[in-house]
């Protein structure tokens, strides 16, 4: 027989494991931590100035609203009668959801939930945020070799379980675009659509790349732009394996040792600058606070009236 801590695991194992990911990648953070010394963390972040992280602010939202922007073309090119304020509005509600609700599809389950009451076609709009994410990850592909190709050249020093944590990370991304593909047979119709997917993609890439390097140049570091963008795309990729809970923990790992190791920054200023990228993130995710009373009353009204609005 089993017991109500058994049965609960075993609903729950999926949640259990992404929290262990946590936790251990938070317990790896503090070793490296350690080795550089908590001293020079807090050095490094009193350089950073109020103006450098307002920048950096500005930079993430208007990031944001590129994504907006990309979701709200899939589903106008699907035929989906949505209003750009409503995407809008849709997509910082999901990014609220996502920061502060315990799993990666959170965001993504309430934009799909907000559109179904709003009305809008469910197939359609399933399949537009499956193929947003495709779109994220496709932006991403273009700059990973920049990523790639200086840790690959390393491959030779690294350890056993790096080369194997590498492959495992081909094999995720690999398989999160062929199931994705699937969905995805829509927009292969309209290139046009997909054109301006991507070059929001791109918008939102600029503006996450810029924040990091004008972040980094306010810690008294300096990397080169391209290599920044490259080392971000294979931080993104690896917070698509599903180890961690919203990537938390993961994220500021990756991105540390990444540019400790590959970059050549202290880990001070790594540790510090992926932890304020993770900050200006969630401060960002805090106006879908402020959108979800509207997301609610027009899910409301569309009830009353059994149709969405234009």
């Amino acid at each position: 027989m089993k017991t109500p801590m058994a049965e609960w695991l075993r609903k729950n194992r999926s949640l259990v494991f992404r929290l262990a990911g946590t936790i251990l990648a938070i317990i790896l953070i503090v070793v490296l931590v350690r080795e550089g010394g908590w001293d020079e963390v807090l050095a490094a972040l009193k350089q950073m100035s109020l103006s450098r992280l307002l920048a950096g602010l500005g930079l993430v939202l208007i990031s944001r609203f590129f994504v907006a922007a990309r979701w709200y073309i899939l589903l106008r090119s699907g035929n989906v009668k949505i209003s750009f304020s409503r995407s809008l509005a849709l997509t910082f509600t999901g990014l609220f959801a996502n920061n502060f609700l315990p799993t990666t599809i959170g965001g993504d389950v309430v934009r799909l939930a907000g559109a179904m009451q709003l009305g809008y076609d469910r197939a359609v709009c399933l399949a537009s945020i499956a193929a947003d994410r495709l779109m994220g990850a496709l932006g991403n592909a273009f700059t990973l070799p920049l990523g790639l190709v200086p840790i690959l050249g390393g491959v030779g020093h690294a350890s056993i379980s790096s080369s194997v944590a590498l492959g495992g990370l081909w094999s995720q991304a690999w398989r999160f675009v062929g199931r994705t593909l699937q969905t995805f047979v829509v927009w292969f119709k309209r290139p046009v659509a997909m054109l301006g997917a991507v070059g929001c993609t791109w918008g939102h890439m600029l503006c996450t790349v810029t924040t990091m390097y004008v972040l980094i140049e306010g810690l008294g570091g300096h990397a080169d732009f391209l290599r920044i963008a490259g080392l971000w795309s294979v931080t993104y990729l690896v917070t698509l394996l599903p180890i961690s809970i919203n990537g938390y923990g993961v994220q500021e790992f990756s991105l540390t040792y990444l540019f400790h190791s590959i970059a050549g920054l202290s880990t001070a200023a790594s540790l510090t600058m992926a932890v304020l990228i993770r900050a200006l993130y969630v401060s960002v995710s805090l106006a879908g606070a402020f959108f979800l009373p509207g997301v609610l009353a027009a899910m409301d009204e569309s009830r009353h009236l059994g149709e969405p609005e234009p």
